[in-house]
């Protein structure tokens, strides 16, 4: 038999991925055939070879079917099947049933689920498929009469697909148990790649994949169940794949369902989950008809194996109980995986352990990006920058990345530039339809919200919207929540809304879509190009309910009652800059949010009736503004901003509004006097900070509402009554005198700002709150007699944080043994001798001390397991640090300018760090800490400085290094680019014991020294770091086996890498810039060489030499024309020169016996081989096509 792979008769398929996602059902294999031609032969004998093995075969033939149309049974063999082989004999095309299966095979296979379609052209030609002609001529031909034209059509495309495809050409010269036994390895090779993953999402997912098996605990007993939740199109279903893959050899049976929303919206969807696990668990045909009776086999059968089950895409109407009965009647070793957009869905389970789906980074998404945009050809030049804006725009969302990829594919470089102007200018439509599917499931008010969100909010904190959503009756304290668990929204920790950039251009789309043509009629303006065209030219309509508008670069443009005439659906009015001028009373009838910012002129005859949020942040009003008259009429006024109003003098007497909530009087610079309280009996913010107030009238006790007082930087000394309101929560001062704290029993941050004269911190504080998280002292003159006046056990126990900062008199801090919450500790420009009770501290995650000059140790940091940043900076009288080996959290390591530290105890001290993969390690300006002797492994990561390495001055015990840029930092709202420092130089002297180095993608690395020292080294890694121009010297490097340089595409030269005689494996591929190789006969240990895309490399000496040789790849080496005798590599097996166009002859390839693959640009290429190629009889030969 002879896989027939010439391009005259069998073009290649598509190249399918390496690892495939297979359909899972009950048949594996769907064998399509004509019954006259070859049942009782070909077919017979392959069906009972595939069914001996244990192969599920649907076993077709046409004498079994009856009526006009095909079963649903059989259209679902073919759905389910995994593998389709239809057996093209002669008459094959007579037979409308092969037709119409064949039609269904192609449609799967182009709905890319990972079907595998493997034809066999049976006593015919494949041009005779492709082309219907022959005998398939004479079939159609009679078809025509009976049947319309679009059938016709749709089976001849049908043909002329599978016609395409590779297969086996069966002639009469091919033994046919031969070809069986072919086309069954081919089978079984497909059917035991049995993995659900696609190789065009792995980048990236390593780490991912890491954390959820952590999650599932295989080690323990016990069921597991993990919830993978997250966004529309964030890769959440690659995820369960990859981990699927990665564990599945595990269990005793697997089954992973796709689609189960989906599913389960049809009238049988329960009943379809049940039978698709008892397929896959049984593997056998097991159909159930009710629910019940699926419970019960589920029960009795499928529970008593270990089992991995993944459900994929689950959302609220699945319910665990009624689709697989009990989870308790499962092994407890069975392990369940759901994927959900929906994370209530999880609360089902009693304990379901959760991981929430991230944004693939940078780096990530620009390979996965190119990987899509150039495939197997080269980058095009200038395509760098555009990459990276084309991946801001797919904001870390694989989905996003694969459509634009796709979108630019072969596309010359002025589209990409075009392509990129588009999708900045409008919404970009590939992923929304995806992403939609959550909105679609939103109550009307909730999309309100949302749209609300992704117009305007987006950074902003939620009470302002709140206050306005409520008087709309949008209802948004469930709104929000459903928002949340969706994963469409997030707050942040400063109560700010995100959104992922894709799902906000998805609600800006869903606007512009309201009227594409005419923004004035759309629901939301943001844009202020047409914010401002409406207005100037008279446009608007009803159907606006918000808008905004900038005018600061317009100067003094002024905009008056007509420009807002026909707008009297507004409920939201951002103005920044400019001026309002005109007769207003009639205008905005609908306002709730009125934000007028920084505007020199603002109308005093507002209706503002409806009015619950007003800001006239940086605005031009003053103390006898005649505006303050028509406040007063807004008695639903829940908010006054009037933070930077410079002109006021005194605060506005705002008492007319029993409702406010919130008074923001914040750098108001020149506001002083008294502000009186008494009437905001609804209160629950105010801020003061920067201003002159200083006494605040009335009965503030009364004001039970009242959650946070902030006067940092004000001149607030007096408060008529000693006692605050008890439902404080948040309270930061700068002055000593102030109310007593005995009743705030709900404070929970307690802030001391700039009292250079005090403040005296009560001694029973511990006792007097109890629910205080957050503790800062900040710029305090605190009494050195007594420390901060607390005693040894009395700062609160529920405090997670404790600043003090700037309090030079510090001299003692209070036993902290007692504060087990506390996560973070940060003491700067402090005089204490020591931190009594540090090693107690078992919560700690943040350890700061800075300018400590008088601190002398850290007893008991070792204790601290869950520490994951450490600062040390100026502690000049520190002279030892305890052992870190137990801190496996510490991600972030900074020693600064510790000049006595000479010490890190412990002989261990820092190999787990090594082994933590520090992220970021900075070791630095410490002069007398030189005998870091102990370390063996190093693994590090975003490098912060140069001196991360020079500041380890003797790792004389170093075995592994390993040096990655990756990029894990995370954007600030306003960067364009990830602030992580690239590493520049290395310097590896003294490393006498050093074995491994890996270093990658250290794009900004130019030199490497002290290979010289390198005595020990065995494995050398510098792969992708596009800089290198050249290598030190390698020749000292007599122990080395193996050299990875691939991917350095500048590097020109490797000096002494004919004396490494020692050397098994030498991969250099991609490195385009090497034109030259010294002579390399010396390497006769040498079994792999891999020069792949060195596309200068002119020639290869020595390699007639290496008898130990078994695999040498150099594909698209276009310059190398010739080879020495080959005849002496007696062990070879693996030979591709596919891609070199100027390879002319290769002597002495017919005397290898032990070959097993060859890959050659095209098939025409085997003259090259001579005469007695002809004549071999290889156990195995693939002759690999390059297109």
């Amino acid at each position: 038999m002879k896989r027939n792979l010439s391009s005259s008769d069998c073009v290649p398929s598509p190249k399918r991925p390496s690892l495939l996602p297979l359909p899972t059902g009950k048949h594996e294999v769907f064998l399509s055939f004509r019954g006259p031609d070859v049942r009782r032969t070909f077919a017979d004998c392959l069906y009972k070879f595939l069914d001996h093995s244990k192969i599920r075969t649907f076993l077709d033939d046409e004498e079994l079917r009856k009526g006009e149309k095909i079963a649903p049974s059989l259209v679902e063999a073919i759905h389910e099947s995994k593998v389709y082989i239809p057996i093209l004999s002669q008459d094959y095309a007579s037979s409308k049933w092969c037709l119409e299966e064949l039609s269904l095979m192609v449609k799967s296979l182009n709905q890319n689920q990972g079907h595998i379609l493997l034809p066999i052209f049976y006593f015919v030609e494949p041009r005779d498929v492709r082309r219907q002609e022959g005998s398939y001529s004479e079939a159609f031909r009679r078809h025509s009469q009976e049947y319309d034209a679009e059938t016709i059509t749709e089976w001849k495309e049908a043909l002329q697909v599978v016609g395409e495809m590779k297969g086996w050409h069966v002639t009469e010269s091919d033994g046919q148990g031969d070809v069986i036994e072919k086309v069954f390895s081919e089978v079984w090779s497909h059917l035991m790649a049995n993995y659900a993953i696609v190789t065009d999402e792995l980048i990236g997912i390593d780490s991912h994949v890491k954390e959820v098996l952590d999650l599932l605990d295989l080690d323990s007993k016990g069921l597991k169940v993990v919830g993978i939740h997250g966004i529309g199109g964030i890769g959440k279903t690659t995820l369960s794949k990859a981990v699927y893959n990665e564990v599945s050899s595990w269990f005793d049976r697997c089954c992973f369902l796709e689609d189960v929303r989906e599913t389960l919206l049809k009238a049988d969807g329960v009943v379809t989950l049940q039978n698709k696990v008892i397929s896959n668990i049984l593997r056998h045909d097991n159909h159930v008809k009710d629910v019940s009776e699926g419970i019960h086999l589920i029960k009795d059968k499928v529970c008593k194996y270990k089992v991995l089950i993944v459900l994929d895409d689950v959302d609220r109407r699945f319910e665990f109980d009624k689709v697989f009965g009990k989870l308790q009647d499962f092994s407890i070793e069975s392990r369940f995986i759901l994927t959900t957009r929906d994370k209530r869905v999880l609360e089902f389970f009693e304990e379901c352990r959760l991981f929430e789906a991230k944004e693939m980074s940078d780096i990530d998404s620009c390979q996965l990006l190119r990987k899509h945009a150039f495939q197997m050809d080269d980058p095009q030049e200038g395509s760098d920058t555009l990459c990276e804006e084309f991946v801001k725009l797919a904001a870390g969302l694989p989905l996003a990345l694969k459509v634009i990829g796709s979108l630019l594919f072969r596309k010359d470089i002025r589209i990409w530039e075009e392509k990129l102007e588009e999708l900045k200018e409008s919404p970009f439509t590939g992923v929304h339809e995806i992403l939609k599917i959550s909105y679609n499931d939103l109550t009307p008010t909730e999309k309100e919200i949302f749209l609300d969100i992704a117009c305007f909010f987006i950074g902003e904190t939620k009470e302002c919207p709140f206050y306005m959503w409520n008087e709309c009756k949008f209802y948004p304290e469930s709104g929000i929540s459903n928002l949340i668990l969706k994963s469409l929204i997030k707050i942040n920790k400063r109560s700010e809304f995100w959104m992922h950039d894709h799902i906000r251009d998805l609600g800006r789309a869903i606007v512009y879509e309201e009227n594409i043509r005419q923004p004035w009629k759309r629901s939301r303006i943001w844009s202020n190009e047409d914010a401002l065209d409406m207005l100037e030219n008279g446009k608007g309509s009803a159907a606006v309910q918000v808008l905004r508008i900038n005018m600061e670069d317009r100067g003094n443009l002024e905009l008056t009652e007509k420009d807002f005439n026909k707008l009297s659906g507004i409920r939201f009015l951002d103005v920044w800059g400019g001026g309002l001028t005109g007769d207003f009373s009639k205008m905005l009838p609908n306002i709730q949010w009125l934000q007028l910012g920084s505007c020199h002129s603002i109308p005093t005859d507002i209706n503002l009736k409806k009015l619950v949020i007003l800001s006239l942040e940086h605005s031009n009003v003053w103390d006898y503004w005649r505006g303050w008259k028509r406040i007063k009429e807004s008695k639903k006024l829940k908010v006054v901003n009037l933070r930077w109003c410079d002109d006021l003098v005194k605060a506005p007497d705002l008492s007319f509004s029993g409702s406010l909530e919130v008074i923001n009087l914040d750098v108001c610079c020149d506001m002083g006097g008294e502000l009186h309280i008494s009437n905001f009996k609804k209160l629950k913010l105010l801020r003061l900070s920067g201003s002159k107030i200083t006494e605040l009238k009335g009965d503030i006790q009364m004001l039970q509402d009242l959650k946070e007082i902030d006067a940092s930087r004000s001149k607030l000394t007096k408060v008529e009554v000693p006692a605050l309101p008890t439902s404080l929560k948040q309270l930061t001062l700068s002055s000593p005198r102030v109310p007593n704290l005995l009743e705030l029993k709900d404070l929970e941050v307690l802030c001391f700002q700039n009292c250079y004269n005090g403040p005296q911190i009560p001694g029973d504080i511990g006792l007097q709150l109890p629910k205080l998280k957050k503790l800062n002292v900040d710029s305090c003159a605190t009494s050195s007699s007594n420390g901060m006046g607390v005693s040894a056990t009395q700062l609160p126990s529920s405090l997670n944080s404790l600043v003090v900062r700037s309090c030079q008199k510090l001299e003692r801090l209070p036993n902290l043994a007692n504060l087990s919450n506390l996560t973070e500790l940060r003491l700067v420009l402090v005089v204490v001798h020591e931190i009594s009770g540090l090693g107690e501290l078992r919560m700690l995650e943040t350890l700061e001390i800075s300018r400590a000059p008088h601190l002398e140790n850290l007893d008991g940091l070792e204790n601290l397991v869950l520490l994951q940043r450490l600062t040390l900076d100026r502690c000049d009288a520190v002279e030892k640090l305890p052992s870190l080996s137990s801190l496996v959290k510490l991600h972030t390591l900074k020693i600064r300018r510790c000049k006595d530290l000479f010490e890190i105890q412990g002989s261990q001290s820092l190999d787990a760090l090594g082994e933590c993969s520090l992220t970021h390690l900075e070791i630095s300006r410490c002069p007398r800490l030189a005998n870091v002797e102990t370390l063996t492994t190093l693994e590090l990561t975003n490098f912060l400085s140069l001196e991360t390495l020079l500041g380890l001055p003797s790792l004389g015990n170093l075995k592994k290094l390993t040096v990655e840029e990756t990029s894990h930092g995370v954007l600030q709202r306003n960067e364009t680019r990830l602030s992580v420092p690239r590493i520049r130089s290395l310097h590896l002297a003294r490393l006498c014991n050093l074995q491994v180095i890996k270093i990658s993608r250290c794009q900004q690395l130019i030199e490497i020294t002290g290979f010289e020292a390198l005595q020990s080294l065995e494995e050398l890694n510098l792969t992708d770091c596009a800089s290198i121009v050249r290598l030190p010297n390698l020749s000292d490097l007599k122990n080395l086996k193996v050299l990875n340089i691939g991917g350095c595409k500048q590097l020109t030269e490797i000096r002494g890498l004919e004396s490494l005689e020692t050397l098994q494996a030498l991969a250099m591929s991609n490195c385009k810039s090497i034109n030259k190789l010294p002579d390399l006969s010396c390497l006769e240990y040498l079994r792999y060489l891999d020069v792949r895309e060195c596309t200068q490399l002119t020639e290869v000496m020595g390699v007639e030499s290496w008898e130990s040789l078994e695999l040498l790849a150099m594909s698209n080496c276009k310059s190398i024309s010739n080879f020495s005798d080959l005849s002496g590599l007696k062990n070879l097996k693996h030979l591709d020169i596919r891609g070199c166009s100027q390879l002319t002859e290769i002597i002495g390839l017919h005397k290898f016996k032990s070959l097993q693959v060859l890959g050659l640009h095209n098939y025409t290429a085997v003259s090259i081989l001579g005469d007695p190629f002809r004549d071999l009889h290889w156990k195995y030969l693939a002759l690999a096509t390059l297109k």
